[in-house]
C-alpha cells in the first residue's frame, strides 16, 4: 500500500507542504513550470534549496504581482499579527505569505506592499478555481473543498453565515496557489493512505486588529477539531488555517508513523530558524498489507418482519459498523429465522451492541473476535463519453481489482434507456 507520512513536529503551512510534498514527485522542476502555468491570476512559484539545523530541503516562495508577501507590523488587513514565528508563508513560518488566514489574523503575515487585499467570498474563489484555472475534476473539487474548510472555521468563528464570509489573506492568489498547489501534488502521487502525525501548533499568543488572540488561532482549533494536537516550548504559531485545512482534508488518520518501507523523504522548508528543524517532512513509501482484529456480534431473529430486519442492517452500516449480513437459519420449534452479523472496531463494541438492542428483537448476543484481512482501497474518478464514473480500485497481497461504481453504471443505463452491460461497456 503506498502511504504518504507527514510529519508536522513544526506545524504545517501550505508553502511547506507545497515543498515537501514537490521533493516527493520524479521531476520537481516539471511540476513547478506546471504550476507556473495554470493561470493564476499574477502568480509565480519560486522554488529555492534551504538548509535548516544542517538538513536540505526546499523552501517555496509565491510572489503576486512581483511582489512577496511581507510582514510588517500593522496589517492593512486588521490582521496585524506580528507572528513571530512562524510560518511564514513562504514560508518562513513567519508566513510571509500564507494565504492562510483570512480572517481574523494572519499568522505571519500581514500585507502590505503594494497590494491590497482582495476581499473575496467563497462564490469568487469558486469561479476563479473552476472557470479560470487548468486542473483536472479532482483537483479542483478537493481545492473548494479546503476553502471550504477555511470558511466554515471563519462563520462558526466570527458568527457569520458562511456565504457572508470575505476572505482576506485566505482570499488572496496566494492563498489560492499554495492551496492548488498541495491538491495537485496530492493529486500527482496519488497516495493509497495519508497519515499525519499530532499536529505541533505552537504556544503563546499572536497580536491582530481583533486584538490578541492564544495559540492556536480560534479558526485553526475549530478547524483541528478531533485532531490531536500539542503546544511546546516554541512561542508563536506553527500551523496556519490553509496548513490546518489541507491536513484535515487530505488525511485519512492523525497517528503514529506505521511501520512502512520508505522510498523517498521531501523537506519543505519555513523561512525562520528554530533550534528545531523549521519543516514539514513528507515520508512516502509502501505499508504492508492491512491487517487488525475485528468484533464479530451476532443474534437469532425469529420474531422480525424482513422491512424491520431491513431497517436494522441500514441502520447499523449508517452508524460505522464494518459489514453487516444475515443468514437463514433453524430454530428452536422448528422455527425458520433470521442469524443477523455484524463486524465492528473493537473501539465501537459498546455502540453496537447498544443498537444491536436497540433495533432488532434479541435478547442476546454472541460476541467473537477474528482476524480481519483488507485490500488497500482507493478510488478514482474516470471522465467517460457518458459523464463521470468513479472506478474502485483494490490493492493488496499480489493482486489488483478494479470495478466501476454501480450507482454511476445504474444511472448511465437509466439516463441513456440501456442496460447495465452495456452502460458498462460504454464506461469503458
Amino acid at each position: 500500500m503506498k502511504t504518504l507520512y507527514l510529519d508536522c513536529g513544526m506545524g504545517a503551512a501550505g508553502d511547506m507542504l507545497t515543498a515537501a510534498l514537490a521533493e516527493l514527485l520524479p521531476d520537481p522542476d516539471a511540476f513547478f513550470a506546471k504550476l507556473n502555468t495554470l493561470g493564476i491570476p499574477g502568480v509565480e512559484y519560486i522554488r529555492e534549496p534551504s538548509v535548516k539545523c544542517g538538513i536540505t530541503g526546499t523552501h517555496v516562495t509565491v510572489k503576486v504581482d512581483g511582489q512577496e508577501e511581507a510582514s510588517s507590523d500593522a496589517d492593512p488587513h486588521g490582521h496585524d499579527h506580528e507572528h513571530h514565528h512562524d510560518h511564514d508563508h513562504h514560508h518562513d513560518h513567519e508566513h510571509d505569505h500564507e494565504p492562510d488566514h483570512d480572517h481574523e489574523h494572519d499568522p505571519h503575515h500581514e500585507h502590505d506592499h503594494g497590494h491590497a487585499h482582495h476581499h473575496s467570498g467563497l462564490s469568487d474563489i469558486e469561479h476563479i478555481v473552476r472557470e479560470h484555472l487548468d486542473l483536472p475534476g479532482k483537483v479542483r473539487d478537493d481545492v473548494l473543498a479546503v476553502f471550504g474548510l477555511i470558511a466554515e472555521a471563519e462563520s462558526h468563528v466570527h458568527g457569520v453565515k458562511v456565504d457572508e464570509i470575505h476572505f482576506h489573506e485566505v482570499g488572496t492568489m496566494d492563498a489560492v496557489a499554495d492551496v492548488t498547489a498541495v491538491c495537485l501534488a496530492m493529486a500527482a502521487l496519488s497516495p493509497d493512505e495519508v497519515v499525519v502525525s499530532p499536529v505541533h501548533v505552537g504556544s503563546g499568543h499572536v497580536s491582530c486588529a481583533h486584538g490578541i488572540l492564544p495559540v492556536p488561532a480560534p479558526a485553526t482549533a475549530y478547524i483541528l477539531r478531533d485532531v490531536p494536537i500539542y503546544g511546546g516550548a516554541i512561542r508563536g504559531e506553527l500551523c496556519t488555517p490553509t496548513g490546518a485545512a489541507l491536513l484535515k482534508h487530505f488525511a485519512d488518520r492523525f497517528g503514529d508513523m506505521p511501520v512502512m518501507r520508505t522510498e523517498k523523504i521531501g523537506y519543505g522548508m519555513g523561512k525562520k530558524d528554530f533550534e528545531a528543524a523549521n519543516c514539514v517532512r513528507a515520508l512516502l513509501g509502501e505499508r504492508e498489507e492491512r491487517s487488525s482484529d475485528a468484533v464479530l456480534l451476532a443474534c437469532n431473529l425469529d420474531d422480525m418482519t424482513p422491512e424491520a430486519v431491513g431497517f436494522a442492517m441500514e441502520t447499523l452500516l449508517a452508524e460505522g459498523a464494518l459489514d453487516v449480513w444475515t443468514t437463514p437459519v433453524g430454530m428452536k420449534k422448528n422455527r425458520p429465522g433470521i442469524l443477523l452479523s455484524v463486524l465492528c472496531r473493537p473501539e465501537d463494541r459498546e455502540a453496537t451492541v447498544r443498537r444491536l438492542f436497540r433495533h432488532t428483537s434479541t435478547i442476546g448476543i454472541r460476541e467473537s473476535t477474528v482476524r480481519r484481512y483488507t485490500l488497500a482501497r482507493r478510488e478514482e474518478i474516470r471522465e467517460t463519453a457518458a459523464g463521470p464514473v468513479r472506478r474502485k480500485i483494490s490493492e493488496g497481497y499480489g493482486v489488483t481489482r478494479v470495478k466501476d461504481e454501480y450507482e454511476d453504471l445504474a444511472r448511465i443505463a437509466r439516463e441513456e434507456g440501456i442496460s447495465l452491460a452495456e452502460a458498462k461497456e460504454k464506461a469503458r
